[in-house]
This record gives structure tokens, C-alpha cells and sequence, in this order.
């Protein structure tokens, strides 16, 4: 969250992206920061997935990343 915040300031487009356990500490972190948006959310786990299994989350996912950095 630090760097998508960091990032936005300098006016560089950044898109916050984690799996769903973490939206709470997400939101924590976005208000402590100011920073409007907590990310976006993908379904966890993440670390013991096959290359083809985080092609399908991560397609399930693109549209709405592509429409944060383009908003």
C-alpha cells in the first residue's frame, strides 16, 4: 500500500492488489495513508498455486486492474 500510495502522488498510476484476507488490513493501511482506494482483491490462497491456476485469477482480475489505472 506505500508504494501504490507513493506512486499516485508522484502521478503515476498504481493499482493495489492482494488476496481477500487481507481487505481489513488493506483499508487500515489506506486511511492511516489517505489514500482514497483500499485495492482490489483476488482469491487466496496465493502461494501454493500452479502457473495455470494464477493465469485464471489473475484474468479474472485484469479488466478491473486496467479500469482502476485508467479511472
Amino acid at each position: 500500500m506505500h508504494d501504490i500510495s507513493d506512486l499516485e502522488r508522484r502521478g503515476i498510476p498504481g493499482v493495489f492488489v492482494a488476496s481477500a484476507p487481507f481487505v481489513s488490513a488493506a483499508e487500515s493501511q489506506s486511511a492511516a495513508l489517505g489514500f482514497p482506494s483500499a485495492g482490489l482483491f483476488t482469491d487466496h490462497p496465493i502461494q501454493d498455486r500452479t502457473d495455470d491456476e494464477m493465469r485464471v485469477l489473475a484474468e479474472k482480475i485484469f479488466d478491473s486492474i486496467l479500469d482502476e489505472l485508467l479511472s
